[in-house]
């Protein structure tokens, strides 16, 4: 699946710095984490993610900054049953500045909505944080009528992806469900522009690809149906002309018409502009046209 060609790609990206490491970590926890208050100041914060890859992922990030965490895994209880992945991040003192750094928590430990603009302040930075997004809760299908969504629990986070996606020349629009919102692209061109910068140009490759086959097929198909329908159109128009002159006296017709006839009853499967052409001289093929619709009339 395009899906997880997607994650595989972008979880294999190595940060370069630090402030790239923050800003992704935003951008999956801003899509795919939850945070639960505990009491006294402490909160419980972990990713429900679909790929193990993320997960390592995200696990691999916290641990550069020194955090601890755990990777756990559940049923979904619902539909195909799938294998879920959580994370699960200690309740430290410094896994909480950690995330307040990365703009998941303010001070007080409480969640925040989107990143404050430092973390996405420079173009390395927001095409991490668009990678982390899409790692999160990233979507794409195709190549027929291909599509690319992100998840967010709150129109805010939505409207943050799209502003952020802009400025890396990519245009992600916004729609509100019922449940949550989501930030998406449709049509090949505007996804690769946001998969480029987040920096997966070998899906976009795959994706340009199978996208030039589909249509290739689709136009063969359209081709293939059409002379099809051309050939049925023929064969059913000759078999009338061919039914039309056994009904008539053929050597008493005028020389134009039953050079016609002849021609068509030695030759009934062939084509109006074939015959046009065994007419001797030759003659166009909506002469030959007229004629044979001449000699139907005088059948009937």
């Amino acid at each position: 699946m395009l899906s997880e060609d997607l994650r595989s790609e972008l979880a294999a990206i190595a940060p370069e710095s630090d402030c790239d490491r923050l800003a992704e970590l935003s951008g999956l926890f801003h899509v795919a984490g939850s945070v639960h208050l505990r009491g006294r100041g402490e909160v419980a914060v972990h990713l429900d993610l679909v790929s193990s890859a993320v997960a390592r992922r995200a696990f691999t990030l916290l641990r550069a900054f020194g955090v601890e965490s755990e990777i756990r895994t559940y049923q979904r209880p619902a539909f195909d049953r799938s294998t879920r992945y959580q994370l699960h991040v200690e309740g430290t003192q410094h896994a909480y500045d950690t995330l307040h750094r990365a703009g998941v928590l303010d001070s007080s430990h409480r969640p925040i909505d989107h990143p404050p603009a430092r973390v996405v302040a420079r173009r390395c930075c927001r095409r991490a944080y668009l990678r982390g997004a899409l790692l999160g809760a990233g979507s794409l299908s195709g190549p027929r009528d291909p599509h690319v969504e992100i998840r967010t629990a709150e129109i805010e986070g939505a409207q943050f992806l799209a502003g952020v996606a802009a400025r890396e020349g990519a245009e992600l629009h916004i729609l509100q469900r019922a449940s949550h919102a989501i930030a998406y692209a449709k049509g090949t061109e505007a996804i690769a522009d946001l998969l480029v910068a987040a920096g997966a140009t070998d899906v976009v490759l795959v994706l340009e690809e199978r996208s030039v086959v589909s249509a290739t097929k689709a136009d063969a198909n359209r081709l293939a149906n059409a002379d099809h329908a051309n050939l049925v159109r023929t064969g059913r128009a000759a078999h009338a002309q061919l039914q039309a002159v056994r009904k008539l006296d053929v050597d008493a017709l005028p020389d134009d018409l039953r050079e016609l006839a002849v021609l068509r009853i030695r030759h009934p499967t062939a084509s109006i502009a074939d015959l046009a052409r065994r007419c001797r001289p030759p003659v166009t093929k909506a002469s030959a046209y007229r004629r044979l619709r001449r000699l139907q009339e005088l059948a009937e």
